[in-house]
């Protein structure tokens, strides 16, 4: 009698994960164009954006190395917004191997899937925002991600300013539905991995970063994943809904574009993601679509 083969849940896992972030990546592809075609003269003209999707493939094309799908709008409320798709696999190099947990006892072999966001609204008194979430497999298995607020004028970089009470207030609800998920300490984290040490000060007014996540219940730490996701896709929106419309001045856009430039310093310079993204030979225009499209340093 034969006997069945028994369908191996990392593989299942992986399918599951992969599948659910680029669902996530079309919701909110969905969720900006529906802004773009609420906006409104005079403040806006022009037609509404559209998000341009690209697939993409990893490595030569002589192996399958997985690929994604890169999401890019330049729109009138969004002035530059990427959400990207990813689902790559390979060998790291033995250098990046030894960043890695796990990759010294998986020969340095990976796979990895996720959902990366940078928004840069066109109104300075849109706060701009940052997303991913993502699973990521060696010999171990863990989840990573997060949100955080990146107000540009100064008076909004207050933890009290209401955008950032109620960006906050969404993070903590993600993680308050997961038992054994510590909101303050995923906070803290946030707060500490998005800081400028060359200027000794904030990138933003935060949110929740949390990495190497495996409390050892994958479908928990999965479903915590899928909530901060949807966490993200509900109140930035309503962030954007509620400040797009208000009026900004010259010196308001010259604030935003100076403050543009923290983030292109961070990015380039401590970024966690964007270093992953390119050890691993990952789309070059897809990750480094996180830069403003315009920015200045005085």
């Amino acid at each position: 009698m034969a006997t069945k083969t028994r369908p191996n849940p990392l593989n299942e896992h992986k399918a599951r994960a992969s599948a659910w972030f680029k669902a996530l990546q079309q919701d909110i592809c969905a969720r900006f164009e529906a802004l773009e075609d609420a906006a409104t003269p005079p403040l806006y003209r022009g037609a509404a954006g559209r998000f341009e999707l690209t697939e993409w493939s990893r490595g030569d094309g002589t192996e399958d190395l997985g690929g994604g799908r890169m999401g890019l709008m330049r729109g009138r409320v969004f002035e530059k917004v990427g959400v990207h798709f990813s689902q790559v696999h390979g060998t790291f190099s033995e250098a990046f191997a030894a960043q890695i947990p796990g990759a010294d006892k998986s020969d340095g072999k990976f796979w990895a899937s996720g959902v990366s966001l940078i928004a840069h609204p066109a109104n300075p008194r849109v706060p701009a925002a940052h997303m991913n979430t993502r699973m990521l497999v060696t010999s171990e298995v863990w989840f990573g991600g997060g949100g955080d607020l990146n107000p540009l004028l100064g008076y909004q970089r207050s933890q009290d300013y209401p955008d950032t009470v109620d960006f906050h207030a969404a993070m903590k609800a993600a993680c308050d539905t997961h038992e054994g998920v510590d909101y303050p300490h995923l906070k803290d984290y946030c707060d500490t991995y998005f800081h400028l040490p060359h200027r000794n000060e904030p990138r933003g007014t935060g949110g929740i970063f949390y990495d190497r996540f495996n409390s050892g219940d994958w479908e928990k730490d999965f479903a915590f994943t899928q909530e901060v996701g949807g966490q993200f896709a509900s109140i930035y929106p309503s962030l954007v809904a509620r400040r797009m419309n208000e009026p900004w001045s010259e010196s308001e856009r010259e604030q935003q574009l100076i403050q543009r430039g923290r983030y292109v310093e961070y990015n380039l310079l401590y970024d966690r993601g964007t270093t992953f993204g390119l050890k691993t030979g990952g789309n070059v225009e897809s990750i480094l679509s996180s830069m403003p499209p315009v920015v200045k340093w005085p």
